[in-house]
């Protein structure tokens, strides 16, 4: 006897993420936790080389909205207040796969407060001045602990936005959308009739993309010269 509800997803599953979107996001979570584990563990150069990985993930992903495929793109998901309004009043009038506009809150308050946690956290040594950041030389004592506090509150910011995220992905699922699946296979339900397809970005782009990031990250983790 055929699975009907299986045989449905099978039929509406259509390409959603790039393989690029996917592999930041699935690493992003990975350095998080590591990058947690490694300060409450006291191993502060491996913090240290987590953060700066996380930055190079950020920066490229950052690349990667402008020049990536459709459903990477800010443009493709990013909305005024009337748009996103208008998905609130009406979520099944939204065409389009991949983030809704309330998505595209989560997105850009997440990648944000990662942001700026890697930025502050780039001043910064370990309480003996032995194992130091990479722009440690550039600050004052007292600016480097200033940016220590906010370096810790802004990761107590980051885990209420994990949960807000995580809270959303189970109600989601609740109402029958596996967004974790189509992280992980790239394939997810189709959206309405007339919505756009995925077009992926080519291979140049994101050669250029991950050449930035990297040159962009090896600037700053060796001290940032010239400035």
């Amino acid at each position: 006897m055929t699975d009907e509800p299986a045989a449905a997803d099978a039929a509406l599953a259509v390409p959603v993420w790039d393989l690029p979107v996917r592999l930041v996001h699935w690493s992003l979570v990975l350095l998080v936790a590591f990058s947690w584990w490694s300060a409450e563990n006291e191993k502060i150069q491996w913090h240290i080389w987590s953060g700066l990985a996380v930055l190079f993930l950020l920066l490229f992903r950052i690349l990667w909205g402008f020049l990536g495929s459709s459903t990477a793109r800010f443009a493709s998901f990013v909305t005024g207040p009337r748009r996103l309004l208008g998905y609130l009043r009406d979520p099944a009038g939204w065409r389009g796969i991949g983030h809704t506009p309330l998505g595209a809150l989560s997105v850009l308050a997440l990648v944000g407060t990662m942001l700026l946690l890697v930025g502050f956290g780039l001043p910064l040594s370990d309480e003996d001045g032995i194992v130091m950041a990479p722009l440690n030389h550039l600050a004052s004592f007292d600016f480097a602990e200033q940016a220590h506090e906010i370096h810790e509150a802004l990761f107590t910011i980051l885990q209420g936005l994990v949960i807000l995220h995580v809270g959303a992905i189970i109600l989601y699922r609740l109402k029958g959308k596996r967004l974790v699946r189509a992280m992980v296979t790239g394939r997810g339900q189709a959206g309405p009739a007339g919505s756009p397809a995925l077009v992926e970005a080519g291979p140049v782009r994101l050669l250029i993309c991950l050449v930035l990031a990297g040159a962009v990250t090896w600037w700053i983790a060796n001290g940032a010269p010239g400035l």
